[in-house]
């Protein structure tokens, strides 16, 4: 029966907001949320959050009745649920590393950078010590993903969705899941084809049900077949579904789900078809119009009308301004890209979608920049598409967008065969991010970076670029308290330095030597290493370079003791900076002999050595950097028993600051007056 009269079910994403059946796993699974655990039952108290599995193949509605279960329990978790995926779609594991810093910044909680998986996990399990929460861990590869991240806290749930079981985790609670229940599968499928066209033949509707094995996935992808095709007949696809072979290369419990989509693929349009097995090159499966239309080499508008059709027949799910992919379909789409397309083809898409990528990250970092501006000028050159009208939209796009966009750049530099369009991919994240969140607040995502930069540059031999991400993974390390960490790697930055013949990471690279051996209290490395910065500076003439390096060859000097090595280093700082004409950084290096003057025992020295340089502060019409050295010279004048002076210099401070006394703001700026 072939043309009989039907009602047309809604949209294909309307099934989305409801949930069907499994009501008996979600009963089971409230109870043993409620039951007793091993340790409670033997007379102690769970030392642990109780960890209930959902277990099923990819397809099978596990992470949805995941989600349900979250949302019938919530009120009993009051601080929340946290979210982690623990394998991409497709299956590949995340790193515990990055899967535990997804977490922490979810809580709120900043993440060291270069942090390691142990420490990161602890400060999980640490941060939810004090909260009661449900943690939900989506697509678990085994129990070696999920035991890190368990608090010692029994107030806590953790709900692993898995495959199989989580061996090695005690009293773990399973729910297996098979296919849904032949009510349950018709229901969804009624929500595609509407009521009348199930009524026609319910036995046609429990045949297609037990064809797609209960799954979701396939009911969803059949449903959606049947809504594009209103005088198709359920019966009709049923028979269509029987007649398709079996895949003997998919495991039974797979092949109704490749059987539903084999029938819906095989209807595709080919041009249609060729993009929704791109759309598997897309980084987790995550793609925007802007992505496909990139893949495919078509027009947006092209791109954004295909995405719809194929949200339709349930190949992509719509999620705000972009489409998903199902991790289930992702095996099946890649086995058929290798078989359909050649290997150039595949290559010029995905440099088509990094080229891309790297154009709107260039757009996403120039609307940051001023009116008039280079980058801003460069900006209005691009197609209308690729623009920002804003700095905050800009901004929320990459917030948005930075998973996958990480993503992206991991993907690019793994292939090994984009190297350049990677590596260029890389610089423009890393100006984005340091754009719009500051290099800060961005420091763990550019640590991950600079670590990409590294592996391309050490495997295509490029000295200058692996010289570049040493010097900035160590300057983190350095920032983070991993001081030794950073002497090895400014030491091999070094040698990449020479390699290049590169005399700005040469010294560079030397005198962040000399730094890290300062931090380690090595006053003597420092100061050899400093020395040879100093020479390298001198030899080519750079003169600012030159004059801080004195400064810093002073401070260590200071910091050693050796207070005539101090003087003469200070005040050659000093007419470093006067022939540069640099009057604020000669006023501090003025301050600092002053300082090692006292230490020696020279207060007299000092007192006129802190006048003069008061006087060239004023110069500079800085009042800040004023007010701390009249707030120096005020310190030196009640040594030297001059409370009188010493009031009327620190009144003058006050005066400068517009404050009401010498506060904490005050202390800061001679602090920092002090370290410059």
């Amino acid at each position: 029966m072939t043309d009989q009269a039907v009602d047309v079910g809604g949209p294909a994403e309307a099934y989305r907001s409801q949930f069907f059946g499994r009501q008996r796993e979600l009963k089971s699974l409230r109870a043993d949320i409620e039951r007793a655990g091993l340790d409670t039952i033997s007379g102690r108290k769970a030392p642990r959050a109780r960890v209930l599995l959902i277990a099923g193949r990819p397809g099978s509605g596990r992470t949805a009745l995941a989600e349900e279960l979250a949302r019938r329990v919530a009120a009993d978790y009051p601080d929340g649920v946290l979210r982690a995926r623990l394998s991409e779609p497709g299956g590949r594991r995340v790193p515990m590393e990055r899967a535990a810093r997804g977490l922490l910044d979810s809580l709120g909680i900043a993440s060291p950078p270069g942090a390691g998986e142990d420490e990161l996990t602890g400060m999980v399990r640490e941060a939810l010590t004090e909260r009661r929460m449900l943690l939900l861990l989506d697509d678990a590869g085994d129990a070696e993903q999920v035991d890190p991240l368990l608090p010692d806290n029994p107030d806590c749930l953790a709900v692993a969705v898995a495959e199989g079981p989580l061996t090695g985790i005690p009293d773990v609670r399973p729910c297996t899941l098979g296919g849904m229940d032949a009510k349950s599968a018709i229901e969804l499928l009624g929500t595609f084809t509407g009521s009348v066209r199930i009524t026609v033949d319910p036995q046609a509707a429990e045949s297609i049900a037990e064809e797609c094995g209960g799954l979701p996935t396939a009911l969803v992808l059949v449903g959606g077949w049947l809504a594009a095709r209103p005088r198709a007949s359920v019966a009709d696809v049923a028979k269509r579904l029987r007649a398709l072979p079996d895949d003997s290369e998919q495991p039974k419990v797979g092949r109704p789900l490749a059987r539903a989509f084999r029938l819906v693929y095989e209807s595709l349009p080919p041009s249609a078809a060729g993009m929704l097995r791109l759309l598997s090159l897309a980084p987790g499966g995550i793609a925007d119009a802007h992505t496909a239309s990139a893949l495919a080499g078509c027009s947006l508008q092209t791109a954004e009308a295909t995405l719809c059709d194929l949200a339709d027949l349930g190949f992509v799910r719509s999620a705000g301004d972009h489409h998903e992919v199902p991790g289930a379909l992702l095996p099946l789409l890649r086995t058929l890209l290798q078989t359909h397309d050649r290997p150039a083809e595949v290559q010029l898409a995905r440099a088509r979608m990094l080229e891309r990528t790297v154009r709107q990250l260039h757009s996403c970092r120039a609307i940051t920049e001023p009116d008039g501006s280079p980058a801003r000028m460069k900006l209005a050159g691009l197609p209308r598409a690729l623009r920002f009208s804003t700095a905050s939209a800009a901004a929320e796009w990459l917030r948005i967008r930075l998973p996958a966009l990480l993503a992206s750049a991991r993907l690019a530099v793994e292939d090994g065969e984009l190297d350049t369009l990677a590596r260029r991919l890389v610089a423009a994240l890393v100006r984005a991010l340091a754009a719009h969140r500051g290099t800060e607040d961005a420091a763990a995502e550019l640590y991950g970076l600079h670590q990409l930069v590294l592996g391309v540059a050490e495997r295509r031999g490029l000295h200058r670029e692996r010289a570049a991400a040493l010097l900035n993974l160590a300057d983190l390390d350095a920032q983070t308290g991993r001081t030794e960490e950073a002497l090895a790697r400014y030491r091999a930055a070094l040698d990449a330095g020479r390699a290049a013949n590169d005399p700005y990471a040469t010294g560079r690279a030397m005198e962040s030597v000399g730094g890290a051996y300062q931090e380690l209290g090595d006053w003597q490395r420092a100061a050899d290493w400093y020395g040879r910065a100093l020479a390298q500076r001198q030899a080519r003439g750079e003169r600012t370079d030159e004059a801080r390096l004195y400064g810093r060859l002073g401070a260590v000097h200071t910091y050693a003791g050796r207070y005539g090595e101090a003087l003469r280093n200070w005040r050659a700082a000093v007419a470093g900076y006067r022939r540069l004409g640099d009057l604020p950084s000669r006023a501090r290096a003025l301050s600092e002999v002053a300082r090692v003057q006292e230490y020696a025992g020279r207060p007299e020295e000092c007192l006129r050595t802190c006048q003069e340089a008061v006087e060239w502060a004023r110069q500079t019409g800085d009042a800040r950097l004023q007010a701390a050295l009249q707030l120096r010279l005020a310190d030196t004048l009640d040594r030297l028993g001059d409370p009188t002076a010493a009031r009327l210099h620190r009144a003058m401070a006050e005066k400068l600051l517009g404050t009401e006394g010498t506060d904490d703001s005050a202390y800061e700026i001679r602090s920092t007056s002090a370290k410059d």
